[in-house]
């Protein structure tokens, strides 16, 4: 079987080695993902606390993926108390390398991973984290990147991209890094201001002056040559979410000229079958922008939280679909079915709970995932 060299693959076996500055994580060969292999199911999730128990693993296995993403918070590691302390790093990596769902599943299921601000090592930390290369070193020890991959030789961060499948099938998977590049945030001058329904707005607000990246100019110029690709359907992974913003959490709209460069970039290079998976919220939800200024129906399945309890939700966000009682916090993980022999080709978003059981599921048409 042809291996995808790019495809981030991880297997359950881990050694770890802590020397006096640093520690050497090294991963066993993982289940591979064959650039020719027809990716019928997909499965994700994020934020997942490694000092907890993590049942979810079954059910992500009972739903049998070609692959699954693992998104950002994959660990949480957290050091600002510690500074200076990649002991920490090592320790979370280890506590979920030992997680026997997490074995079972990287032992049979091609995984591909990024980041969000817990792995980085730092809560809602950008460029300005001095540790973010101790993160980097030890994200790709874990996940057993190749010593010859890109986002070791080329580039900073940790963005990456694959892509499978035959022609009329072809999926590429675009995980984006939200960290290592992002600008500073605009405080909310109110800071977490009481909402109508009793909750708490975030404590940030979009940046107004039109500058600032989340993404940096390199990753930029990286993305546009990515979404000129052919492909037929495009996941493209960002820990935080892209749609919705008006909960002033961290997201897309924090910065809305790169928002909006998204969708631009998006029309520009005719990017067709572009939908999001993101994370970071501690919620499952599916929101949908169709308004002015997107290139055709912007889908972002959110989901996010496998062992963070359940509590009731009603975090504002005018773009999800099923209206207000469409949006959970419960330990969830999400899957995206394709059925390409459907015409035209169709795409299923379903959100199960911890146990498996059905949530919410939309579908959408390839063909709607179309610039004009």
């Amino acid at each position: 079987m042809k291996t995808f060299s790019a495809t981030v693959l991880f297997a359950a076996g881990l050694a770890l080695t802590v020397g006096p500055a640093d520690a050497q994580l090294v991963a066993s060969p993982g289940a591979p993902l064959a650039d020719d292999a027809v990716i019928d199911t997909i499965a994700f999730g994020s934020c997942a606390r490694e000092d907890r128990e993590q049942p979810i693993w079954e059910s992500i296995l009972a739903t049998e993926p070609d692959v699954f993403l693992f998104i950002g918070d994959n660990v949480y590691v957290d050091v600002p108390e510690v500074p200076d302390a990649p002991e920490d790093f090592a320790r979370s990596y280890r506590d979920l390398a030992a997680k026997p769902g997490w074995r079972a599943l990287t032992a049979a299921t091609p995984v591909l991973a990024t980041w969000d601000d817990h792995d980085y090592g730092l809560n809602d930390a950008g460029k300005e984290w001095h540790m973010k290369d101790v993160a980097k070193d030890y994200f790709m020890a874990f996940y057993g990147i190749p010593d010859d991959a890109p986002m070791r030789t080329q580039h900073d961060g940790i963005y990456h991209a694959a892509t499978v499948g035959p022609e009329g099938k072809r999926v590429q998977f675009i995980l984006l890094d939200t960290r290592t590049f992002r600008d500073e945030l605009t405080r909310h001058p109110k800071g977490r201001e009481e909402r109508p329904d009793g909750g708490q707005y975030g404590p940030y607000t979009p940046n107004a002056s039109g500058r600032g990246t989340l993404l940096g100019e390199a990753q930029w110029q990286w993305l546009e040559e990515q979404l000129s690709q052919p492909a037929d359907l495009r996941i493209v992974a960002s820990s935080i979410q892209v749609v919705a913003y008006e909960h002033r959490w961290e997201s897309w709209g924090n910065f809305p000229h790169e928002r909006q460069r998204l969708y631009d970039l998006i029309k520009n290079t005719e990017a067709n079958g572009v939908v999001f998976v993101s994370g970071d919220r501690h919620l499952i939800e599916i929101s949908k922008d169709d308004e002015a200024g997107s290139p055709y129906p912007m889908w972002d399945f959110t989901s996010s939280g496998f062992n963070w309890g359940s509590r009731p939700v009603a975090d504002p966000n005018r773009f999800r679909v099923g209206g207000e009682g469409a949006v959970l916090r419960m330990p969830n993980f999400g899957v995206l079915d394709v059925d390409w022999d459907a015409s035209p080709p169709t795409l299923t978003m379903r959100g199960l709970s911890g146990q498996g059981d059905p949530l919410m599921q939309f579908a959408v048409s390839l063909d709607e995932l179309r610039t004009e």
